[in-house]
């Protein structure tokens, strides 16, 4: 049991959070949610230890071990695998070292035999003896071999790296997990295995994460930082999602009755109830969800962006045709004869297991790279949009204010329409006079929305969109595009902004592509 007393934190004069009494109890997961800013990390960092918070307490049982997921992937590199997983049960590694030490030793004394003795008697107390075995299960699970585990970390790449400290924070059986977007930069696979280990687990696990698929899968409870304070509700992230919205309708419609309230509640409740059968802990959610009370459910302080993208003029039969297009990159063919041809109507979801893949077929039909085969051809109706991974050389001129940037893209340079799309994404009053310079990753991301948004094009090509945004932009970005009349090429690492939004999945391998017209948890089921 890991429990939060009085806790509040504050920087100057500005408070994250206040008051904050949470108990968190074994076998269940419970996912942190917040707009950015709101104290989710530092709520997590405070729970590790890493950090005091201005008020209040944190405690847990005495004889319970707590894991962290940790952010720093270059602090092994002088170590192996193996010895990077099992520092994840500090004292397991602390014996095994004092165990090598003794061992090594010339003079081995009566008084080392006797501390060798005690050592190896603790050492098998926690499973010492299979935590090779143990680190090997956990590489596996996560889609890494087993011959890994001699090798130094410095010789590993940054997607292994990241699973690695992830099996580091899985390692040994700990009774409270802390995890800080543990599904960032591992692949569909590896994140399908780790839903799967924390429904098993039997601890307790806290999460941040900005995949909504993820906390809708695992967790049990939400603990939600909002209007400066920090607040437990029953249920999923789903569930979370829709009673807030449910909620702020029937605080803007203060006419209703009461009774008409509650019903409609009670009927929103019921379903949620009846209709959880995506995990095994389907029974467990049922009864948590029949002992909501109706004044448990949550309203939020949060403000959503508004994305909406409208045609200016509808495509004609001919959209695009790829033909035979291969590129190599640094040596690796990333595409093998990629042929296909892109329809009305079509919401295409890029994926594959090279990330780069997709971001180099979308530059080489947007104009910025030449294939090394092949050709392609958009129809003459055809107007596109553009979102690149990397949106850097649209902010060069970081002395611009947000307005000023997008002027350079609008038709009318009145300050009244620039305005209109900037307030859509969140910025409105003076933010708009920020020199762009300053901006966070997700504000830039806002204001490339914003830029398409003005264009009126028929065809959007968005690589990795959701990157960078907070799960309230993410949100208004899904329900945009599945609004969205006209024609969507698209890749994302987000599960459920795929499943929403795709109706045609094409899979970049190395020997070309696999396509279906399919829902992306189809496609899954098929491969």
């Amino acid at each position: 049991m890991l429990q939060i007393t009085d806790l509040s934190v504050s920087f100057g004069a500005d408070t994250l959070f206040k008051e904050g009494n949470i108990v968190f109890n074994s076998g269940n997961c419970y996912g942190i949610i917040g707009a950015n800013g709101a104290g989710k990390s530092t709520l997590l960092k405070i729970l590790a230890g890493e950090m005091e918070p201005t008020t209040g307490t944190v405690s847990k049982s005495e004889n319970e071990r707590m894991s962290v997921l940790k952010q720093d992937h270059y602090a092994y590199e002088d170590y192996t695998v193996l010895d990077t997983i099992v520092m994840g049960n500090e004292r397991l590694y602390e014996i095994q070292c004092q165990k090598d030490a003794l061992y090594a030793k010339e003079d081995f004394t009566e008084e080392d035999g006797i501390l060798a003795s005690e050592l190896e008697a603790e050492y098998a107390e926690l499973d010492g003896w299979n935590s090779e075995s143990d680190a090997a299960r956990l590489l596996q699970g996560l889609g890494l071999s087993d011959d890994l585990l001699y090798r130094q970390m410095s010789s590993l790449g940054e997607k292994e790296k990241v699973k690695i400290l992830l099996c580091q924070a899985l390692f040994g059986n700990p009774d409270i997990i802390l995890l800080d977007e543990p599904t960032n930069g591992i692949d569909i696979a590896s994140v399908n295995w780790l839903e799967e280990f924390l429904i098993d687990f039997p601890g307790t696990v806290i999460v941040v994460s900005h995949d909504r698929h993820f906390l809708n899968a695992v967790c049990t409870h939400i603990v939600d930082i909002d209007y400066g304070m920090i607040k437990l509700y029953i249920g999923n992230y789903e569930f979370w999602y829709d009673s807030s919205q449910l909620i702020q309708r029937m605080i803007k419609n203060q006419n209703k009755k009461k009774e008409d309230k509650i019903k409609e509640l009670q009927t929103f409740i019921a379903r949620f109830s009846a209709n959880k059968s995506k995990s095994r802990q389907a029974t467990s959610r049922k009864k948590l969800l029949e002992k909501i009370q109706i004044e448990q459910l949550p309203a939020s302080s949060r403000r959503y962006p508004w994305v909406g993208f409208e045609m200016d003029r509808e495509p004609g039969k001919e959209i695009l045709t790829v033909e035979g297009i291969s590129k190599t990159v640094d040596g690796v063919k990333l595409l093998n004869n990629v042929s296909f041809r892109v329809n009305r109507d079509d919401k295409i979801a890029f994926i594959g297991d090279n990330d780069l893949a997709p971001t180099i077929l979308f530059r080489i039909i947007m104009g910025e790279l030449e294939p090394d085969e092949g050709t392609f051809k958009w129809g003459s109706t055809v107007s596109t949009s553009y979102f690149p991974i990397d949106n850097s050389a649209y902010f060069s001129d970081g002395d611009l204010t947000i307005l000023k940037w997008l002027e350079q893209y609008a038709r009318d340079t009145t300050e009244t329409y620039l305005r209109s799309f900037l307030g859509r994404m969140l910025f409105s009053q003076e933010e708009v006079f920020k020199p762009v310079r300053v901006l966070s990753g997700g504000e830039k991301v806002r204001c490339m929305l914003s830029r398409m948004m003005m264009f009126g094009s028929n065809v959007l090509v968005m690589d990795q969109p959701t990157n960078h945004l907070d799960l309230e932009s993410i949100t208004a970005l899904n329900n945009g595009l599945i609004d969205f009349k006209g024609i969507v090429l698209f890749s994302c690492h987000d599960h459920e902004f795929v499943q929403t939004v795709a109706n045609r999945i094409i899979e970049i391998t190395p020997d070309g592509i696999r396509d279906k017209m399919c829902t992306y948890d189809e496609y899954l089921e098929l491969v």
